[in-house]
């Protein structure tokens, strides 16, 4: 039986297949660096609410501002979730028999809470203050987009560590008038030049060391 001999090209395989082991372990690293990272888990990001509140009819169309039912972020870490009496404010004369608001109108009877489901959710080894940002300038569009023209809330920026520190190192071209904080269609004639005097005239310094956000 004769031997069986591999071609002299065979020899340059050998390499190859170094190369691409050594280099398998280092892919599978960056694929799951990204494939887990906020940029792309968590942009876009749209849970099904229990009730289907719009924005874009309630902020966009009839003009109520954030603060109405976000009532804290001027004076706490947290933007408040609205109880249901807030629903009711209106809701007790205004569409009184719609179906999907029968979750609000059980919850305002019974004293149970609907269970709005957080689309904005930061981990837990992160703070952030609502307050902090607000009462500075920094619009709620910077971080939540075009809110009044979202029939239901996604997430419209990354939030990532990297985005966050972009902005603390440059807020410039976020700051505005802390008067015209959830204006939604405010725009500065020159956002650099115009930040850049917000941000002398409010003393606004955003720290970038660890501990400001992981506390």
């Amino acid at each position: 039986m004769k031997r069986f001999v591999f071609p002299r090209w065979a020899n340059k395989t050998v390499p190859l297949v170094g190369v691409v082991l050594g280099a398998a372990p280092v892919y599978l690293i960056c694929l799951i660096w990204y494939g887990a990272s906020p940029k792309t888990t968590d942009v876009g990001y749209e849970p099904k609410q229990p009730v289907p509140y719009s924005h874009a009819l309630h902020a966009g169309e009839l003009g109520i501002d954030c603060r109405y039912c976000h009532n804290t972020v001027e004076r706490a870490a947290h933007a408040a979730i609205p109880p249901t009496e807030t629903c009711m404010n209106c809701h007790a004369r205004v569409r009184t028999k719609s179906a999907k608001l029968e979750p609000i109108r059980t919850g305002f009877q019974t004293g149970a809470a609907v269970e709005w489901k957080k689309v904005h959710d930061l981990p837990d080894y992160v703070y952030f203050n609502h307050r902090a940002h607000v009462t500075r300038g920094v619009g709620c569009v910077t971080c939540h987009g075009r809110i009044d023209q979202m029939p239901e809330v996604y997430q419209f920026a990354p939030l990532s560590m990297g985005w966050c520190l972009d902005c603390h190192r440059h807020p410039e071209p976020n700051l505005r008038p802390p008067s015209e904080v959830t204006n939604m269609t405010w725009t500065a004639r020159d956002p650099e030049a115009d930040g850049a005097k917000l941000r002398q005239a409010n003393h606004i310094n955003p720290p970038t060391d660890c501990s400001t956000c992981h506390r």
